[in-house]
């Protein structure tokens, strides 16, 4: 039985940018082995396989597979996915498409403002886990420790993926990391966070506030265009430590430059003293339809 397949570029303002994505649809019959063997074969960080062909309580049925197995959330496959369900599947999509993806319900609103849309997820309330020494991370991203800002905590997050965020000076301390394997397996190999974020406030783009790099060999991901849950879970950090000042972010966050696919993602955040609101956004771009054999 033959399925639709789609690419799309997520996190993108034009083709050939952003985090590549495949979605599967129809996917229901497709075992888990052959889940992930489409996974590899497709080569990119994530695909997704729509299990539903209709919602089910309000939502559609996702998984989500990286080239190391199935993960229970992602950034970019969902608004990815949502993109795709919306322009396919839904007979009726409105301004939000609903997922159910390994973490729950994630809800992923659609704005559109001159003609251009953006696609916005909501994620999970943040969890604040435990504070990791500068040294050793700077030993995992190949740094002299005097490239860490030391002002800002290296602290574990997460909103469904948990990630290590690690702040750094300044944009040379960025495109100078040479991720060190077995420091990195040393840090991450007891601890669920496998994905290591390091941002600093020093952009190629004038208009943008951040620059970030994502590492996930643990999940069969060297390096990361464009990682949504990353993020997210970046600007619940940036809310909760105040990095610009106040409760409330509202960022422009880039990524992808050093593997020549720029991202651009949005982020909001906002800490009421107990938990903290997420959301992050960006645009999707179609770049192929096909069948899969």
């Amino acid at each position: 039985m033959s399925h639709p397949l789609y690419v799309v570029d997520v996190f993108a303002e034009r083709k050939y940018a952003g985090n590549q994505l495949a979605v599967v649809e129809d996917a229901a019959d497709l075992g888990d082995e052959t889940m992930l063997a489409i996974t590899r074969e497709t080569n990119y960080s994530e695909a997704t396989f729509v299990e539903s062909t209709s919602p089910t309580d309000g939502a559609w049925d996702v998984r989500i597979f990286t080239p190391g197995g199935e993960i229970p959330f992602a950034g970019h496959p969902t608004l990815g996915t949502a993109y795709v369900i919306r322009e396919h599947l839904a007979d009726d999509p409105g301004d939000e498409v609903v997922l159910n993806l390994g973490v729950g319900r994630i809800p992923v609103r659609v704005e559109e403002v001159d003609g251009e849309e953006t696609l916005w997820m909501s994620q999970r309330t943040p969890e604040f886990g435990e504070e990791l020494a500068h040294d050793d991370l700077a030993e995992v991203l190949g740094l002299d420790a005097d490239q860490l800002d030391d002002e800002w905590p290296v602290q574990v997050v997460s909103t469904g993926l948990p990630t290590i965020v690690v702040p750094l000076v300044d944009r040379a301390a960025l495109t100078d990391i040479d991720l060190d394997r077995a420091a990195y397996d040393a840090v991450t190999g007891d601890r669920d966070a496998k994905n290591v974020l390091a941002f600093c406030p020093d952009p190629h783009q004038e208009d943008n506030d951040l620059a970030v790099r994502t590492f996930a060999p643990g999940h069969g991901v060297p390096e990361d265009p464009a990682t949504g849950s990353s993020n997210g879970c970046l600007a619940a950090y940036l809310a909760r430590h105040r990095f610009f000042g106040d409760a409330s972010v509202s960022a422009r966050v880039e990524q992808g430059y050093e593997l020549d696919r720029p991202s651009l993602l949005h982020l909001e955040a906002e800490d009421d003293g107990d938990s903290v609101a997420v959301e992050v956004g960006g645009s999707v771009v179609p770049v192929v339809e096909g069948r899969l054999l």
